[in-house]
């Protein structure tokens, strides 16, 4: 090498030294609040060296309105329960994953690699999963629940003891199973005889509550709650006299999933962001954390065995929920779906 081009090796060198790092990658995330550790995402950074910022939703159909409103522009992770990743991939708004950047997903239980909603997991990685049912204090009532009717026809002594969720799938769906329906029926007489149902059940209750229930519970307030499984456990941590029963006319099986926006210009890092999720480490501790099972085996094994004792629903086995009926996008029912159900809701 001659002097010149030595030199001006150096010169490069010292300009490279003295230059900035180069800034790190970043996706933003939407996602809901109190959902993961405190700590995930720093973890996530520290692991990878992509940065993660944290968009909060308050629900499916927040998330719809910003995703919908933008394009998917601004965001590369979405979590969405199953039949908005359903209503997502129907609109273009998400892309087809590629599972060779994902090697965690050999993880998952077999049946979480074919969800009805998106089978082989074309769309979607699913993060958590769980059923809804009664959630309700063992020393208060007699004999334990064991069918929705508990619930909307109760006995005289937990009538005004009682509250139900207001999310419309979950609303009609105790109403659906009751009368022994599809949780997705669309049908309009039986979407007549839910609101008949349900609107008859309203004289009985002590409040529509999606939020607060379990502490309605602990306080005594309420005696038996309508309840997805996960939330129910916040409040047994408190009282352990707090049980959970999925009705013998059987239940829903929701799933909660993650997908990469169609519009993200960060789908490498958006990918490696879903296959970090499915480590058993981490996807243990976010089942740790939100009391709510995942979807994934491996995580199972690496779990402190104990909260499987204290928390009885997160041992409810992939089989028996797979017994249970999976919500999917309703498509075109979904107007006169809505139109009943805030009918159920004005009702005096």
């Amino acid at each position: 090498m001659n002097k010149y081009l030595s030199g001006l090796a150096a010169a490069v060198a010292v300009a490279l030294l003295a230059s900035p790092a180069p800034a790190a990658e970043k996706i933003v995330i939407s996602q809901w609040d109190q959902y993961w550790p405190a700590d995930l995402l720093a973890n996530f950074t520290k692991e990878t060296g992509i940065e993660a910022e944290w968009s909060v939703q308050i629900d499916n159909e927040d998330m719809m309105g910003k995703v919908t409103a933008s394009g998917g522009k601004g965001y590369d992770v979405v979590f969405a329960s199953g039949p908005f990743v359903e209503a997502l991939a129907k609109l273009g708004l998400i892309a087809e994953l590629d599972h060779g950047k994902l090697p965690n997903l050999a993880n998952l239980y077999a049946q979480a690699r074919n969800l009805p909603f998106d089978p082989g997991n074309k769309y979607s990685v699913p993060y958590t999963w769980g059923t809804t049912g009664l959630c309700y204090r063992s020393d208060l009532v007699q004999p334990d629940p064991t069918s929705w009717d508990d619930l909307l026809k109760p006995a005289d002594a937990l009538k005004g003891k009682i509250t139900m969720l207001s999310t419309d799938r979950w609303l009609m769906a105790a109403g659906a199973k009751s009368l022994g329906y599809s949780v997705n029926t669309v049908d309009p007489a039986e979407l007549a005889a839910i609101k008949e149902l349900l609107i008859a059940a309203k004289k009985n209750i002590l409040a529509y509550d999606d939020t607060t229930f379990y502490s309605k519970l602990v306080s005594g307030e309420a005696s038996l709650v309508h309840a997805w499984d996960g939330w129910c456990n916040f409040g047994v941590a408190e009282n352990p006299a707090i049980k959970f029963v999925i009705p013998k006319e059987g239940s829903d099986l929701f799933v909660d999933a993650m997908v990469v926006t169609a519009a993200s210009e960060h789908k490498d890092a958006a990918h490696a962001f879903l296959n970090y999720v499915l480590k058993p480490d981490v996807h243990a501790s976010i089942m740790a954390f939100s009391l709510y099972k995942v979807p994934n085996e491996k995580a199972l094994a690496v779990l402190d065995q104990t909260l499987l004792t204290t928390y009885p629903t997160l041992a409810i086995s992939s089989e028996v929920l797979f017994q249970q009926e999976q919500l999917r996008d309703l498509g075109d029912g979904q107007k006169e779906f809505t139109r009943v159900v805030t009918e159920i809701l004005a009702a005096q």
